[in-house]
């Protein structure tokens, strides 16, 4: 089957419905095996004389006491969750491998029973481990940054420590007919025998030759296809989208980006506390900070804030660009933008301020619907998200309308219904968000949650946004449909061919098996790949912004060169961010060390701020410029000019003077000390360590006060300018209408 003259050639759509086919058939396997092979939880454990230790249930309503206090918000479990606080699991093993070394390793589980036998040493370490944490959570100064007598019931912090008890004992008992615990040896505890697995080594190994493979092919494809990557066209350039010339869609779209501008910056606010709390828990300029706002409700927040400004941005660039191809109005599409808008502000604002309740125990029962539900990423209750699928689905109406027009034209119709497809993954791939509850299976939580964390964001919403800039790029008119149809497929089977079944990184210590670790690290590393190819990419959008008329020969003028700054922006940051720092801690070989530590919030910030923030920002800035006549932009351009600059080298200071090299110092206390030893107090009290900690300081006030501050201002400018030009219009169309 061949292509006709201008047109692509069907195999590169059958190859990318190839491409996810089969991703997903692997992930959902890596599913199915997660039920069958996830840690048990015993119905009962017996001390010695067959005493009952703790039940089934007590390890259930323990881990629902760790969720209703936010407690993923302060410390973590198998390295999963914030790193302010200690690693629980870790730090009880610990205490376990103190009293009883290597004798951990036998699994005294007997699966006919459902019981679960500790040994003297092991039961004597639960009652000790019981007063720890009472201590920990009740005195002033035992936890970091939580407040004062924060859980002080007897009964909860028995069954909270029964929770952390079944944590240490899947970590450490042998998988039946392994050598290995459950979570793969994980944390690195040499005294209990967690060390690193053969399995780790090997697949490290071999994941190493599966990327060098993968970069030799697509460089050699590069090399021998000329017109793969962002290539200009030929012929007459005419553009779609002339600043100043906006429909009534895009114009409303603008208040989205306020709301996004806002966001951000309460966003970065909140993240300047969290990194407080990390160089003085104890106070803030004498003020006892966990008081009024303490440690894990900031850093919810500061998570929530980031998505919800993020995927805002996603939805009105999503809106404003499908407005722009379709080249209509649809009846009524304004009033649905407009609700729209309410709803995403009513989720946004009552989710976040049922997180706060939640914790505070204002809610009792409906705690995981309305309040806080626990999970790190999906923080917010179950009631709020079912409404952000609604609000999601609404927007997949309002693109759809909007797209109409689009899809009856010979040469948008393929453009189209990429755009289309792309965005029906955004409600769709959420939906495993609700696959669990707040008693299932810990393993069973991480596997759903990174389809979350990992697929739907690093994934399908990379997908969509880069359907969004080649849709730029085609209504700026210098890259034909081909071209860009071209774009979207190649990135399309090259981040998802890795990416799908790469979100297994995720869950090499979470009571998955050696087979997960083997996909995972042979795909993760393969993200690597595409990542190579950005260097490229960058080159090939400032080739774009130099274009010249393939008929006439002269210069294009583009006015949207922040829009291109920003995308340069994000090539640099997906390479460094993602690539190379993400690729740092890939590695089974290394992340067994490495998982959780400030490493983690390195890669995390280049990639999630660097990557999807500056994505969100060329969209944001796209929307202003077209709105805006030419004097108006110039007032706004100076603070875009400036954001642009503040917002990239404050996180670059923040990465180099303080994440990159904590995260160093960290992993080396990990190997000297243990894990649970480079998570607890005595490690982040070292002199050293906080001296790092307040390296963070000038890059966060340049991120905020030169970088969040005027973006925030431009946006604020921007609505104003639109909200003038809207009565202006209004008053002409009065004139006019008296006159005649």
């Amino acid at each position: 089957m061949t292509a006709t003259p201008g047109e692509l050639s069907p195999w590169w759509r059958y190859s990318l419905v190839i491409t996810i086919i089969f991703g997903l058939t692997v992930l959902v396997w890596l599913a199915v095996r997660t039920y069958h092979f996830a840690p048990p939880i015993p119905d009962k454990v017996i001390g010695p004389g067959g005493v009952t230790v703790l039940t089934a249930k007590d390890i259930r309503d323990g881990q629902e006491v760790f969720l209703r206090y936010g407690l993923m918000e302060n410390g973590s479990v198998w390295g999963h969750g914030a790193y302010l606080g200690p690693d629980f699991s870790a730090e009880y093993l610990h205490a376990l491998a103190v009293a009883a070394g290597p004798a951990l390793k036998q699994n005294r589980y007997d699966p006919q029973t459902g019981i679960l036998t500790f040994t003297e040493a092991e039961a004597v370490t639960f009652e000790k481990q019981v007063a720890r944490w009472t201590a920990y959570f009740v005195e002033p100064t035992g936890s970091t940054g939580l407040p004062a007598k924060y859980i002080t019931d007897p009964a909860e912090l028995r069954r909270l420590t029964a929770f952390f008890a079944w944590t240490a004992w899947a970590s450490v008992a042998n998988r039946p007919g392994k050598l290995y615990s459950y979570t793969n040896n994980f944390p690195y505890e040499p005294l209990a025998g967690n060390t690193l697995t053969a399995d780790a080594v090997l697949w490290s190994a071999l994941s190493l030759i599966a990327l060098l493979a993968g970069i030799a092919g697509v460089l050699v494809a590069f090399g021998k296809f000329d017109f793969l990557g962002w290539k200009g066209r030929s012929g007459h350039v005419h553009p779609m989208m002339l600043p100043g010339v906006a429909t009534e869609s895009q114009r409303a779209t603008i208040k989205f980006f306020v709301i996004v501008a806002l966001l951000f910056f309460a966003q970065v606010v909140v993240g300047a506390a969290v990194a407080h709390y990390r160089a003085d828990p104890g106070k803030f300029y004498g003020i006892d900070l966990s008081q009024v706002a303490p440690s894990h409700i900031m850093r919810t927040w500061h998570l929530q804030l980031a998505i919800f400004w993020i995927v805002t941005a996603y939805i009105a660039g999503g809106l404003f660009l499908a407005s722009g191809l379709g080249g209509s109005e649809p009846r009524g599409q304004v009033r649905g933008i407009n609700l729209l808008f309410v709803a995403l502000l009513v989720v946004a604002i009552g989710s976040l301020l049922g997180e706060w309740m939640g914790v505070k125990q204002l809610l009792g029962p409906l705690w995981f619907w309305f309040g806080h539900q626990g999970w790190e990423y999906l923080d917010l209750g179950r009631a709020w998200q079912i409404m952000l699928v609604v609000g999601l689905v609404l927007w997949l109406v309002l693109l759809v309308r909007a797209m109409a027009p689009a899809r009856q034209n010979l040469k948008q119709r393929q453009i189209a219904s990429l755009f289309l497809y792309a965005a029906v993954a955004i409600p769709l791939f959420y939906l495993p968000a609700m696959f669990f509850g707040s008693t299932t299976n810990l393993s069973v939580v991480d596997n759903w949650r990174f389809w979350i964390v990992h697929l739907w964001v690093e994934g399908f919403l990379e997908l969509f946004v880069t359907v969004m800039v080649a849709l730029i790029f085609f209504q700026l008119g210098v890259m034909s449909h081909a071209n860009v149809e071209r774009v979207i497929y190649l990135d399309a089977i090259l981040y998802l061919g890795s990416g799908i079944i790469g979100t297994g990184h995720h869950w090499y210590w979470t009571g998955q098996t050696a087979t997960t670790m083997a996909l995972s690290a042979v795909f993760s590393a393969m993200e690597i790949v595409p990542l190579t190819l950005l260097t490229l990419d960058a080159w090939d959008f400032i080739k774009l912004t130099e274009s010249e008329c393939g008929a006439c020969e002269l210069p294009v003028s583009l006015p949207h060169k922040w829009t291109i700054h920003f995308l340069m922006a994000v090539g640099f940051w997906n390479f460094v961010g993602a690539g190379v720092f993400g690729f740092l801690i890939n590695l089974p070989v290394i992340s067994f060390y490495e998982v959780g530590t400030i490493l983690t919030t390195n890669h995390g910030h280049t990639a999630m701020m660097g990557v999807f923030g500056m994505l969100a920002f060329a969209l944001m800035v796209s929307a202003f410029r077209q709105v805006l006549d030419d004097r108006q932009w110039q007032r706004v351009e100076k603070l875009v000019r400036v954001s642009f600059w503040g917002l990239n080298i404050g996180l670059a200071l923040m990465v180099v003077l303080s994440l990159l090299p904590g995260g160093i110092w960290q992993l080396w206390d990990v190997l000297t000390n243990g894990y649970w030893h480079a998570r607890g107090a005595e490690f982040m009290n070292q002199p050293f360590v906080r001296r790092l900690e307040w390296l963070r300081l000038p890059g966060d006030a340049v991120f905020i006060a030169l970088g969040a501050a005027p973006m925030a201002l431009a946006a604020i400018m921007t609505y104003r300018f639109t909200q003038a030009n809207r009565r202006r219009r209004h008053e002409a169309i009065h004139v006019h209408s008296h006159l005649a």
